[in-house]
């Protein structure tokens, strides 16, 4: 045979690696050294299937039973085989000679081999995070990230796995969850320090080696039903933003194999999304919390009859996925009986959080100068006072009303800073302006304004109104404003109504008005003097008389 070797050009008897001959029989004609180290028993006239793999031999039993053109290199259909040979790897190059016996040429492959599974390792841990962290970080909600994290590292790293977060008082909350499974939630009270390295894990320490873990003294509320026994644990911590999110504890079986240096550096990579998803959802929760409580406070309250004097209010912020903005009111019961109770509604400049910051800062400036709520002219001085030293370059408007009753009437005394006049709705439809009108708050360092004294017969009311219900632009063609003539006529629909149906109506109508479109904060207070019992009804067509 003179053929040369695939790899270097040398006789098959010259060839570095294994070369071996089998005729159409499958018996070996020759095997030079390389061959003899590769497989020990290969002689000349032993059965090729009796010394070399299955995978070889019934490559050579396809390759002769083909018509190959005798000295040429069998491709395509008849190219090279592949496979393992012990711990190695070769690839099978087959060339047909003349008399139909098939020339073997080995080549060792291992070393591709390997690099091959690496890269696949490594794309398929890179494809595996990169889901792993759209899933995670597709929701802010901490118990559904726990969950997620459970389940995925249960799933695709181990045969169980639990995932700790930080101590709650004297317990630890822990998701559990073993292959196939759903994750499981509980609170246990149990001691990290019967795991080694759990308590430095919750802490953010570096993790312990798993060599170091016992796996026989895993304690049994580590074992999550489904898993009968443990063979090997990894502990690692879930680092958060500043804080160390939880702990990530990976089980496998006693009949799987032992976790690799290498899986648990890949465990470490995923519980460093994981950690980083949990911090994100632990902090978004507790900023709702205390944006929620913030809201609370700054919401305007539920308005009802105060010392026989009957309030009603509504609010609609700008945007429907706001829940403050600029406009606001507030009722303050006198402090003692017979005295006035002090209306404030106003409408600071802007939208959005901030107008609701400077919202709660003029709220509470106000309920500091409460004391002085029956001179409306200090009043107003000193708030707009504090608002000029502030550091913030917003103003207001407002009005200012003090109510108090006297015998079936209320006596009303309104002032207004740079605010819309209140308007005087009377039991018989007429409506009328009050006479009151003053300087914006906040905005220059003098302030003036007039106050006007009104009084409510029973079934009258005074209505103070944001400039967003007047100037709401919306109507048929979608860009005219709702204004004072339109507002006038809706509340001539109420006379004599109580408060509350007032506030619906005109709420209903601004609402109607502006349809989707955009519109300005929009606040509105109605103060009645009520009316109590029904006497008569005269001639059975008119509403009759009642009494406060």
């Amino acid at each position: 045979m003179t053929s040369g070797s695939p790899a270097t050009g040398l006789p098959w008897n010259e060839a570095p690696h294994p070369v071996l001959g089998a005729d159409p029989r499958a018996r070996l004609v020759f095997v030079n050294e390389a061959a003899r180290r590769v497989f020990p028993r290969a002689r000349p006239g032993a059965a090729l299937a009796d010394v070399v793999p299955a995978w070889l031999a019934t490559a050579h039993a396809r390759y002769a039973a083909d018509a190959v053109p005798a000295g040429r290199p069998a491709t395509g259909a008849h190219g090279p085989a592949l496979g393992p040979v012990g711990a190695e790897s070769f690839e099978a190059h087959p060339t047909v000679r003349d008399d139909g016996t098939v020339v073997w040429w080995l080549v060792d492959d291992t070393d591709h081999r390997l690099a091959r599974e690496a890269l696949r390792t490594a794309e398929e841990r890179t494809a595996f995070l990169v889901r792993s962290s759209n899933l995670l970080l597709s929701s802010l909600n901490l118990d559904r990230c726990m969950d997620a994290t459970a389940q995925l590292a249960a799933e695709h790293l181990a045969d169980a796995a639990l995932v700790i977060a930080p101590a709650r008082g004297s317990v630890l909350p822990v998701v559990s969850c073993v292959r196939g499974g759903t994750p499981s939630a509980s609170l246990l009270a149990v001691d990290p320090e019967e795991v080694p390295g759990l308590a430095e894990a919750l802490q953010g320490f570096p993790p312990v080696p798993s060599l170091w873990i016992d796996s026989a003294r895993a304690p049994a509320w580590l074992v999550p039903e489904g898993l009968d026994a443990v063979g090997s644990i990894v502990v690692t911590p879930l680092p958060g933003h500043g804080v160390p999110a939880g702990a990530l504890i990976l089980l496998r079986g006693t009949g799987a194999a032992a976790f690799t240096e290498d899986e648990e550096v890949f465990a470490r990579l995923f519980a460093a999304r994981s950690g980083a998803a949990m911090s994100a959802a632990r902090l978004y929760a507790e900023q709702a919390s205390i944006t929620d409580t913030l809201m609370r406070e700054l919401l305007p309250p539920p308005l009802n009859r105060v010392a026989g004097v009957e309030y009603a209010g509504g609010y609609r912020p700008s945007k429907e996925h706001e829940r403050v903005g600029g406009d606001f009111y507030d009722v303050h019961p006198a402090a003692d009986e017979g005295d006035a109770s002090l209306v404030v509604l106003g409408d600071v400049c802007g939208k959005g959080l901030e107008a609701a910051v400077m919202t709660g800062k003029i709220r509470s400036t106000l309920h500091a100068l409460l004391p002085m709520a029956d001179d409306h002219h200090r009043l107003l001085s000193l708030l707009n006072s504090a608002l000029l030293n502030s550091e913030s370059t917003r103003f207001a408007t407002m009005v200012l009303a003090s109510a108090a009753r006297e015998g079936s009437s209320v006596r009303l005394r309104l002032t207004s800073a740079g605010h819309p006049a209140p308007l005087v709705l009377r039991s018989d439809g007429r409506t009328e302006t009050a006479a009151t009108h003053g300087t914006l708050v906040g905005a220059l360092p003098d302030f003036s304004a007039e106050t006007a004294a009104v009084t409510l017969a029973p079934g009258d009311a005074c209505v103070l109104y944001t400039d967003g219900i007047s100037e709401a632009r919306g109507g048929p063609l979608g860009g005219e404003m709702f204004g004072e003539e339109r507002l006038r006529r809706a509340l001539e629909e109420c006379a004599a109504m109580p408060a509350q149906t007032v506030v619906d109506h005109v709420q209903m109508l601004t609402s109607r008005w502006v349809g989707r479109g955009r519109h300005d904060d929009m606040a509105i207070v109605v103060i009645s003097a009520p009316r109590t019992h029904h006497l008569s009804a005269v001639d059975g067509h008119t509403r009759g008389r009642f009494t406060a």
